[in-house]
């Protein structure tokens, strides 16, 4: 099983996701500023990784001093808010900390023992609970079927197994046959560059397609499932997820496809109503104008970059998670799973 991101003798060790599929380089970050910074610069993305990687970033923190007071503490805390906004695990990583830090800030080596012990539960729980997702997912997939993902929701996207990716790759040790095809992801290439390799490394048959032909191979009935991950859940099921994915939405439901949602309960944010709500990260202009260090357009051009869009309820057929299988009615079952934040 592929490892994004580990606790090696006190500091972080990350995957440095942006080398491949090229290189396989690990980058070793011994301050919470590091940490950061990776998360910033997607050295590692994806929203529970990204979660697993601000815990581990906190207890790099609080290990080199930066919890000696509540302020410093909270200057640390938002270091790693500020890194990405859309990913609520982020958020819900912190908040796992800050929890640990109230209740332990009194003793100081007791404090750095726990916060460490708490980074690394969530990185546990995170394999776990996509392994659950996974096989509870699995059922929706038949053997012989080929399945349309977008971006990255693998083993790399998390702490070690995946969400969308993980139920197929559930499906696939159930002996289902499957085939995968997997949209580049531009302006990234996250699709392209990691999840094929992911796909690969796993025997996985994969056929990699540019994001603008999706909609011929589903009008010629290729195509049986489409299978995302999800940054953020709103409280009525409306899902924010890598930019493209919400066309892939409307071109699944014209073609009567059905388009799977796969995200544990940390991704849910019920204090938002809908996906208007969700805040969305715009990048850095650079991501489009260039293919790795090749200008693909003239430098001085108007780019927009956002990196996500939001996917209404409505076009989504179900939502996998750790709980089960969300249908139709998602703001019910959701309330009934989790309390408003």
């Amino acid at each position: 099983m592929l490892t994004p991101i580990e606790w090696k003798d006190g500091s972080v060790h990350m995957l440095d996701q942006r080398a491949l599929p090229e290189r396989e380089i690990t980058i070793v970050h011994t301050d919470c500023e590091q940490v950061a910074d990776s998360i910033r610069d997607m050295v590692i993305r994806g929203a529970p990784a990204i979660g697993v990687a601000a815990a581990m970033g906190i207890a790099l923190g609080v290990a080199a001093g930066r919890g000696a007071t509540e302020s410093a503490f909270n200057q640390l805390v938002s270091l790693m808010a500020s890194t990405r906004p859309t990913a609520v695990n982020l958020f819900w990583a912190l908040s796992r900390m800050r929890a640990v830090y109230q209740a332990h800030s009194g003793d100081t080596s007791d404090l750095k023992t726990r916060m460490v012990e708490e980074a690394l539960a969530i990185q546990r729980e995170d394999i776990e609970t996509n392994q659950t997702i996974g096989r509870i997912g699995q059922q929706l997939l038949e053997s012989g079927q080929c399945v349309l993902t977008h971006c990255n929701a693998g083993a790399l996207a998390t702490a070690g197994y995946g969400t969308a990716l993980g139920v197929i790759r559930a499906a696939v040790d159930q002996g289902k046959r499957l085939t995968v095809m997997a949209g580049e992801t531009r302006p990234y290439l996250q699709g392209a560059r990691l999840t094929v390799w992911e796909l690969q490394k796993e025997g996985i048959p994969v056929t990699l397609i540019t994001d603008n032909a999706s909609g011929i191979f589903m009008a010629q009935g290729k195509v049986d499932a489409v299978i995302v991950g999800a940054d953020r859940i709103a409280r009525n099921g409306d899902t924010a997820n890598k930019i493209g994915t919400f066309p892939l939405a409307v071109l699944a439901d014209h073609h009567g496809i059905p388009f799977y949602v796969v995200a544990p309960l940390s991704t849910f944010d019920t204090a938002l109503a809908s996906g208007e709500d969700i805040p969305i990260e715009e990048r850095g202009r650079d991501e489009v104008l260039r293919i790795r260090d090749r200008l693909i357009a003239p430098p001085d051009t108007v780019v927009r970059n956002p990196a996500f869009d939001v996917t209404p309820a409505a076009l989504i057929s179900a939502i996998v998670t750790e709980a089960g299988i969300l249908r139709r009615d998602y703001a019910r079952e959701i309330e009934r799973l989790l309390p408003v934040r």
